[in-house]
């Protein structure tokens, strides 16, 4: 203990000379440290030994002890000179950052875009992943436009109307559709959308310079009265649609709006971008064919994802057009990023051909349906005017429920996250003033057992 007390006088001793002392300067030896404090030299030398490790003292050899130099505090930049060489920020980029957010710690997510953990199959991509990364040639340079048969795969799951050579595979459904903005529009053009939509397609719109111009939609899709008015009062010669379970309100285009939607975009002499996000996620019934199984004239430009029915790491997805345009957007993706990495690719061929792909989609199915029908059951117990007069959506990941006239969808959504529930708000999915207050609900990535108890916190908020 007397040692300990001498140790720490001395350390004491030496903090004072430091503070008081210009760097450099000598400090007292061991000797005169040992005299001064009654300690033995072994203890002012561990003393010094703390003092070194800290960087306050250094010990030149057979010179003596000494101030170190003090540390140059690092200099604060200034960043403020960003601020005027960016300009304004893109819109929708805050919007998608709150969107693809992993939710805190303890809450509940009713708010997510991709499958929960338990519904991927990870353990069958992983085998084929494994199988592909073991193959010297996956690894070589492949086609710019992709495998051939990953290719002729994605044309045949069209139905008819394109060819394996119509097709460019992608690395996700996000980077397709920013290509096929960039490719077939100019920045000023306008871009038809439903409202409302894809909050992604938004956000690429916004970052193309394109003029986004919303169509309505109800339960049976777009509109095609209003459709055919927005072609002819903006001259628009692009149109984003999702035919199939939409994002965020589940609408399929309905039968009998088929036929119109697409001679309304023939007479306009434009292009239908059909974003079928959701051809594996249908829950009731069999999904129609898409839209580009029957388009002659190549008015449709097709675009589908496998990363919402299988897991988020598989970042493939695949576009596809007729004639010039379809050159122009492969061209287009060979300036983005050349290819898209073999054995991704490749792994990816041997999952959809193979058994376990049937497995997944069968076993899928009927998980989506018990985690639609547990939502739906806790909102009838505890909110059940959510769902007065709202259709229950065939398939996708989503319901779309009305709140209350005058609601403020975007603080229900904070005060939601505050009782330990994550929601998203309606309002970033339209393109233009929402005509009532809604709130996305997404079931795919909460267990059913889960449902009850999230419904009864966004209960509290409300």
């Amino acid at each position: 203990m007397k040692d300990g007390n001498a140790a720490e006088r001395v350390i004491q001793d030496l903090r004072r000379l430091v503070a008081a002392a210009a760097p450099g300067t000598r400090l007292p030896s061991v000797r005169e440290l040992t005299a001064r404090h009654q300690a033995s030299p072994v203890t002012v030398a561990g003393a010094l030994r703390q003092l070194v490790a800290q960087g306050l003292v250094e010990t030149r050899s057979g010179r003596g002890t000494y101030v170190a130099a003090r540390p140059q505090r690092p200099h604060a930049p200034d960043l403020a000179w960003q601020t005027v060489a960016l300009g304004s920020r893109r819109p929708g980029e805050e919007e998608m950052q709150a969107l693809l957010a992993l939710p805190p710690a303890g809450a509940i997510a009713l708010s997510g875009g991709y499958l929960d953990a338990e519904l991927q199959p990870a353990a069958a991509l992983g085998t084929a992943l494994t199988r592909a990364a073991r193959q010297p040639a996956s690894w070589q340079r492949g086609p710019v436009e992709g495998r051939a048969d990953l290719r002729a795969w994605f044309a045949r799951e069209v139905g008819g109307g394109l060819r394996a050579e119509d097709m460019v595979i992608c690395p996700g459904g996000q980077a397709a559709l920013s290509t096929a903005l960039r490719a077939l529009a100019v920045p000023g053009d306008a871009l038809l959308v439903e409202a409302p939509t894809y909050l992604g397609a938004l956000a690429a719109a916004g970052a193309a310079g394109l003029r986004v111009v919303p169509v309505p939609a109800d339960a049976d899709g777009v509109r095609p009265d209003q459709l055919a008015a927005a072609f002819a009062r903006t001259g628009a010669r692009l149109f984003y649609c999702q035919p199939l379970h939409a994002n965020p309100h589940g609408a399929t285009l309905a039968a009998h709006r088929r036929a119109r939607v697409a001679e309304t975009v023939r007479d306009a002499g434009a292009f239908l971008i059909e974003d079928d996000y959701a051809r594996d996620l249908t829950i009731d019934g069999e999904p129609p064919a898409p839209l580009a199984a029957d388009d002659p004239d190549g008015h449709v430009v097709y675009l589908r994802s496998l990363t919402k029915s299988t897991a988020p790491g598989l970042r493939v997805a695949a576009l596809g057009a007729r004639g010039p345009a379809g050159a122009r957007l492969r061209a287009a993706r060979l300036l983005d990023d050349f290819f898209v990495a073999g054995p991704l690719q490749q792994a990816t061929i041997e999952f959809v051909t193979a058994p376990a792909w049937t497995r997944h989609r069968r076993a899928l199915r009927t998980a989506l349906r018990a985690r639609r029908e547990a939502l739906l059951t806790a909102l009838r117990r505890h909110l059940p005017h959510l769902l007065d007069g709202q259709p229950v959506p065939r398939g996708g990941l989503h319901l779309w429920v009305r709140l209350a006239d005058g609601t403020d969808d975007v603080a229900l959504a904070a005060a939601a996250a505050a009782e330990g529930v994550v929601v998203f708000p309606g309002r970033p999915w339209y393109a233009t003033e929402p005509p009532a207050a809604h709130l996305r609900l997404s079931y795919a990535a909460t267990p059913p057992e889960l449902m009850d108890e999230a419904v009864r916190r966004l209960a509290r908020a409300i």
